[in-house]
């Protein structure tokens, strides 16, 4: 390994770096910073936490292809539940982009997720520009935030979802399956404990699983994210309040 990576040998041994990148890419659904204290024998909760957030920010590959057309794109809400907030209005809930490949005749591709401040355009159009090449397809429902897409050089296909007579999950079923699946993996494996500060690193988790989900050698998920990790700047990573107050929760 190279000094510039993921792993922060002076604390603790490559073996066990190791050891934690295979079991976390061996279990279907994800690991808890618990099981993977008890696992190795970690002195602490913290160190344990710390290591699985450093092997998830290292699921994201530098210089990544971007998606390809045709892609539909989507907001989705994760964390609390808002009492009599609809639509695009929350407060307390954490705004998470989604792109999606369709493929044809039909299933889903690769996918990008981010979370955003808002759904604005200045929030919304970077975040296309940035997870799928310029020239694709790209379709959207009929938000006005989607609405520089074209001046961005994509073609955008708008889905007037009110107007179709079908509901969102229909006219536009695969980011809307991607989100339920993001949903239901965020309560499953992390009891939908996120923050702000870390989603993003949950997210590349979930993308990094979703994207390999057809693979049946996970000895090859544990090479993949190794290439990954010698080349991911090391990054430090403290817990928040709340994460530090529920150590018995699969963080």
């Amino acid at each position: 390994m190279t000094a510039g990576t993921v792993f922060d040998r002076s604390r603790i041994p490559l073996m066990e770096w190791f050891a934690a990148a295979w079991y976390m890419t061996n279990q279907k659904h994800g690991v808890s910073a618990l099981g993977l204290q008890r696992l190795l024998g970690l002195g602490s909760y913290q160190t344990a936490w710390t290591m699985l957030q450093k092997l998830r920010t290292a699921m994201v590959r530098p210089g990544r292809d971007r998606l390809h057309g045709p892609v539909e794109v989507d907001e989705a809400y994760v964390g609390g539940i808002e009492q009599g907030v609809r639509g695009r209005g929350t407060e307390c809930q954490f705004i998470v982009t989604i792109a999606v490949e369709v493929l044809s005749p039909k299933g889903l591709g690769r996918v990008r997720l981010q979370r955003v401040d808002d759904v604005s355009s200045a929030s919304l159009v970077p975040f296309v520009s940035a997870a799928v090449e310029p020239g694709a397809e790209v379709r959207t429902d009929g938000w006005k935030g989607y609405n520089g897409l074209p001046g961005q050089g994509y073609r955008h296909h708008t889905i007037n979802v009110s107007s179709s007579g079908d509901p969102a999950h229909v006219s536009m079923s695969a980011v809307h399956r991607v989100a339920s699946l993001l949903k239901r993996w965020l309560l499953g494996t992390h009891q939908g404990s996120v923050t702000a500060e870390y989603l993003d690193a949950y997210l590349n988790e979930f993308a990094f699983r979703f994207n390999r989900r057809h693979s049946r050698r996970r000895g090859l998920l544990f090479l993949r994210l190794m290439e990954h990790a010698v080349v991911t700047a090391p990054t430090r990573y403290r817990p928040s309040r709340s994460n530090r107050q529920t150590r018995n929760h699969n963080i």
